[in-house]
């Protein structure tokens, strides 16, 4: 192990000094998109992993390789998806919330303490901490953030498979000027979010073909 990767276990020592024992690590993927599901991880580590990162800092095979490193080891994994549909109704931190009780809770054994990137995980019982840029500053984050990031490029990479013409393997479903080209063209398909803009604008009937 690198300097690095031990400076990112400093606050699940911090965590196991007071006494916790399965300290999980809570991020997400797919907060800004026009389109897919959030996805949510949660991971226990049950050991330090070399090389982790905020998965937006790792090239997409790198990603690919932790995640298997982190998915066959003996860590400690949860995983929660809320679909387009969903975000819709409840809105999109309302959703972020839920993705990330619902991972944690997907864990077994539970954790006893969350680390979360960003902010606390409002309805959740479970003691936790903050962590402002937490993915590039703890490991368990950071492992969240690539079992998150890697769930989800993959669900997006099956959407282009159905959906060819939006192009989703290549921007994920972010609002890029290739997808927004696309959006005005063709309109969504079922897997956007109706209630972002410019969706959410197009809703009157043919704005998006003016």
């Amino acid at each position: 192990m690198n300097e690095r990767d031990d400076i990112l276990m400093q606050f699940e020592r911090q965590a196991a000094a007071y006494g916790f024992r399965r300290i999980a690590g809570v991020d997400e993927a797919g907060r800004g998109p026009l389109a897919g599901p959030i996805v949510a991880a949660a991971v226990v580590l049950a050991e330090q992993v070399e090389g982790l990162n905020d998965s937006k800092q790792l090239t997409p095979a790198q990603r690919e390789d932790l995640y298997g490193v982190l998915t066959e080891g003996a860590h400690g994994i949860g995983v929660a998806i809320i679909d387009a549909d969903t975000i819709d109704r409840h809105g999109i931190q309302s959703a972020n919330y839920a993705a990330m009780a619902q991972a944690a809770a997907a864990i077994s054994p539970a954790p006893d303490f969350l680390l979360v990137d960003g902010f606390m995980i409002r309805g959740c019982p479970l003691p936790q901490k903050s962590i402002v840029r937490g993915d590039g500053r703890s490991a368990s984050i950071a492992a969240a953030s690539i079992v998150a990031k890697v769930t989800r490029d993959r669900i997006m990479n099956e959407l282009d498979q159905q959906y060819p013409e939006y192009g989703f393997a290549r921007h994920k479903g972010y609002g890029t000027r290739e997808h927004l080209e696309v959006l005005a063209r063709l309109g969504p398909c079922p897997f956007h979010r109706k209630s972002f803009a410019p969706l959410s604008e197009a809703l009157v009937p043919g704005m998006l073909f003016d």
